[in-house]
């Protein structure tokens, strides 16, 4: 049953499509080994939300999402128009490699917390606030000008924020180009993150899973319960 789940043919095009792996510890060869578990949501053209698949795999890395992403086209998905994904390296260019035309979205709020990563408490809050009207920008014109106030206000002590956002520029600005209801959709991937937490739920007590097998039943089972809320439209 799982594998039928599993591969199901799926519609041929999604408006958007949520990537983010999930890591669990999983009992292999008398070791314990950190698996991730690669999940994927999509949100179809009528705006309903679905969970197109899973795939358990060693720790996350772009090849495996290439691997997955070639398994979404083979079972019938042609176009997808924005993928929204954190910053795992190599992982456009995977998106690239199967839908060229996709618009990538990466995660604003993923992008921040690595921002903050080595500032220092006491200027935390004054870094964020400075972070804020990029995002918050009314379209991308003015992201750009709120970019250049912070690396002019910032630059010099957090160059490697100023780096970051700017190496990452086209793909954290994707958003501006839909309409404000849209952006907050897919701005963050805070739609799989909540599905991530609900299977934290079910899954907290197991420490450590005997086998991938019953790492995926786990999974699968919490899934289909979850996915029975989603009634409404997005």
């Amino acid at each position: 049953r799982i594998e039928e789940w599993r591969n199901r043919p799926l519609q041929q095009v999604y408006s958007v499509v949520f990537m983010d792996a999930i890591h669990y510890k999983v009992r292999q060869d008398n070791a314990i080994v950190n698996k991730a578990a690669y999940m994927v949501i999509g949100i179809d053209l009528e705006g309903h939300k679905d969970v197109l698949g899973m795939w358990i795999g060693e720790h996350e890395s772009s090849k495996f999402w290439l691997g997955v992403l070639n398994d979404l086209k083979s079972r019938g998905v042609q176009d997808i128009l924005i993928i929204c994904v954190d910053n795992l390296n190599g992982f456009s260019e995977a998106i690239a490699a199967v839908y060229p035309q996709t618009d990538v979205q990466k995660c604003i709020v993923h992008q921040i917390r690595n921002s903050m990563k080595h500032v220092p408490y006491k200027e935390m809050k004054a870094v964020a606030a400075a972070l804020k009207p990029i995002y918050k920008a009314v379209n991308e014109q003015a992201a750009a000008s709120a970019m250049d106030e912070f690396e002019a206000q910032w630059g010099t002590k957090y160059p490697y924020i100023v780096r970051s956002w700017r190496t990452n520029w086209t793909e954290l600005t994707a958003f501006f180009q839909y309409p404000q209801e849209m952006r907050k959709i897919i701005y963050t991937t805070n739609i799989i993150e909540g599905y991530h937490r609900q299977l934290r739920k079910v899954t907290k007590g197991k420490t450590i899973f005997p086998t991938d097998e019953a790492l995926l039943k786990m999974l699968y089972l919490s899934t289909m319960d979850a996915m029975k809320k989603w009634t409404g439209r997005i």
